[in-house]
């Protein structure tokens, strides 16, 4: 018996509750965060409706279904917390939910340490923390950290960091002469400096982030020196899967628009998504989202498991849902003909989303390479 048949196909159903919470946040969704909302909030100091999020989290809490009840949250799994995503996707709802509710809260469960899981995963889990991770990209310029009085000061630097520029924690992963460990720093303008970056996806901030002597707590036991970068690991895979719960919801976001676009869209006395060439189009698109919901359900049960099939789940998922979701937006844009090549339509948003995370945890390519060595026919994989 494999990995893969450890797996309960049940699992892979969708429940009632979760159908339930699917229903209140697209309701939510539609009427608190549609496109001129979003556009009315990229201009404002941090990018997002900050009583939005609050909402989030307090009425419906989302921020704390992945949490375990002893840190305050619901202690759901990360099957429901993947049906939040997917919704936020398609509402291309543009608060930090993905650093902070899946990057930082699972880099922290991974971590081990259950005094930094009792300092922060309550206020992750109430709304009234934003985080995010920094350094977990191995081919990067990395952060060392050096003992001092206090406990430990970072030092270097690390770019295109997910709301790098707002967080209220970063959690870090930088060098010590004992190996790579695990930091929590609370950034001050001092010791940290925090530059925006323009980016494709405005929806999605990202930051150059600079240690300069700023102070830190280590998360977990330092005798453990494996523990950073099974954290780091698990994380990355963890992020993979919510991303490609993200590129679901966009996906079928696009598809529905433009079917109702087509169906009311006339020429020749006929809608012309009765044309057959429409319909060919729409038909690849579907069938290609019903494959990346097929791989993202997958991958987020993995998660909500800890299966040892992460780490191939996740890299199928994120090379599956990102091609997905290119070939929808590219249709969503296509078949609304000239209106949807115009700033004013929502179509390019999404085609922006779409193209920056193609990259966000790798490339479709570097995914493939990392599945041949998963699988045994290569080397050894990389993070």
């Amino acid at each position: 018996m494999t990995a893969l048949d450890r797996i309960d196909p049940q699992l892979l159903s969708e429940t009632d509750e979760q159908r339930q919470l699917r229903a209140v946040l697209r309701d939510f969704y539609r009427e608190a965060s549609g496109p001129e909302d979003v556009r009315e909030h990229l201009g404002t100091p941090r990018g997002y409706d900050e009583s939005l999020w609050k909402r989030l989290a307090g009425e419906i809490g989302v921020h704390g279904l992945a949490i375990p009840e002893e840190y305050g949250g619901s202690g759901f799994t990360f099957a429901e917390l993947a049906v939040a995503l997917e919704e936020s996707g398609r509402a291309l709802y543009c608060a930090p939910l993905l650093p902070t509710v899946v990057l930082a809260a699972h880099a922290l469960l991974a971590g081990g340490d259950r005094a930094a899981c009792e300092r922060y995963l309550p206020r992750i889990a109430d709304g009234t923390l934003t985080a995010t991770v920094a350094g977990f990209d191995a081919d990067a310029p990395g952060v060392a950290a050096e003992p001092a009085d206090s406990g430990w000061v970072l030092r270097g630097r690390t770019d295109f960091v997910l709301d790098g520029a707002g967080a209220d924690l970063i959690l870090v992963r930088a060098d010590t002469a004992a190996g790579p460990r695990l930091f929590a720093c609370e950034p001050v303008m001092d010791t940290c400096r925090r530059t925006p970056r323009r980016v494709l996806d405005e929806t999605r901030r990202q930051a150059l982030v600079e240690f300069r002597g700023a102070p830190a707590g280590a998360v977990g036991v330092a005798e453990h020196t494996g523990t950073a970068e099974h954290a780091v690991s698990a994380t990355l895979d963890t992020g993979r899967a919510a991303l490609a719960a993200e590129q679901v919801g966009g996906s079928g976001h696009a598809l529905d628009a433009t079917v109702e676009f087509v169906s009311q869209r006339h020429q020749f006395g006929r809608p012309i998504g009765s044309f057959q060439a429409v319909k060919h189009r729409l038909a690849d698109v579907l069938v290609a989202l019903e494959a990346a919901r097929s791989a993202s359900a997958y991958a987020a049960v993995c998660v909500a498991v800890a299966s040892p099939q992460l780490p191939v789940a996740a890299g199928t998922a994120a090379v599956v849902c990102s091609e997905t979701f290119r070939l929808a937006t590219a249709e969503y844009v296509q078949l609304h003909g000239g209106i949807g090549f115009t700033w004013e339509h929502p179509a390019h948003l999404y085609v922006r989303r779409a193209r920056s995370s193609e990259a966000l945890f790798g490339t479709a390519n570097h995914h493939r390479v990392r599945l041949t060595q998963l699988i045994g026919l290569a080397g050894r994989p990389a993070a």
